[in-house]
């Protein structure tokens, strides 16, 4: 195939399916690494699309290379964020065993939780604080304190997921996008939310609806790995709501 013609059908791909990492490209156009690192280099230089790590997004990706500090998120879309822990707060049964990742909309699910004999464990410092003063039999991991998003981290943290078996867990994520998955700027945080996710029965992602057609460094589950609940959509001019594991909850 000639260069300008494969070219042409990358900028397709990465517009079609808003990302797409260099194996999928690899496998879709039959050629080598090497080959589609060049590809990549040239079509970010044009302004085709933009090159990231691993791969390449649609221009109108938002991506994302650092988190914000918890004081500055906890203040963004809060409206939309408490409509959306209110709900997932009703998922919670009294004999459910929960992980609950750090995060803003996680923890804002704090106050709506009805079942009193539900058990927790989380990775967020202030998270377990208020779960044990609403009366919650509540567990820590242990680990690295990351400041930004008042997180333990670490592989302390992941060895001590081992021992744990989740009947449901609500993740954050700074963005989403079907091919390109649920993403964080940072790898230890990544690696503990793949972590208890994999550790996990019913798994569900909280994140208002801008955080779609976003994706940061590292993406630490695939889009099917679990249900999004989210903020109103819009328009919907990606076509999120087509897709099955997406709820929609109005504000």
């Amino acid at each position: 195939m000639l260069s300008e013609a494969r070219q042409s059908k990358i900028v397709n791909l990465v517009n079609e399916n808003r990302s797409m990492t260099i194996q999928m490209l690899m496998k879709e156009l039959d050629t080598s690494e090497s080959t589609i690192r060049r590809d990549l280099n040239e079509l970010d230089a044009q302004g085709r699309i933009e090159k990231v790590y691993g791969g390449a997004i649609a221009k109108d990706i938002t991506f994302s290379r650092r988190d914000e500090s918890v004081n500055f998120r906890k203040e963004q879309n809060k409206d939309s964020k408490i409509a959306i822990a209110k709900y997932a707060a009703s998922l919670i049964n009294d004999d459910d065993f929960v992980y609950l990742d750090a995060g803003t909309t996680t923890e804002l699910m704090i106050p709506f939780i009805t079942a009193k004999n539900a058990t927790f464990v989380t990775n967020g410092f202030s998270h377990a604080r208020k779960l044990s003063e609403a009366g919650f039999l509540t567990y820590i991991l242990g680990g690295e304190i990351k400041f930004p998003t008042e997180a333990v981290v670490g592989e302390e943290a992941i060895l001590t997921l081992f021992k744990y078996h989740f009947t449901k867990g609500f993740w954050g994520s700074n963005g989403v996008t079907p091919s390109g998955g649920f993403s964080t700027p940072d790898v230890k945080e990544a690696l503990v939310k793949q972590m208890s996710m994999n550790r996990t029965r019913e798994r569900y992602v909280l994140c208002d609806a801008t955080k779609f057609s976003q994706i940061s460094c590292v993406t630490f589950a695939d889009f099917s790995d679990a249900t999004v609940i989210t903020s109103s959509l819009g328009d919907d001019s990606q076509g999120y709501r087509s897709y099955n594991n997406v709820i929609e909850v109005k504000d």
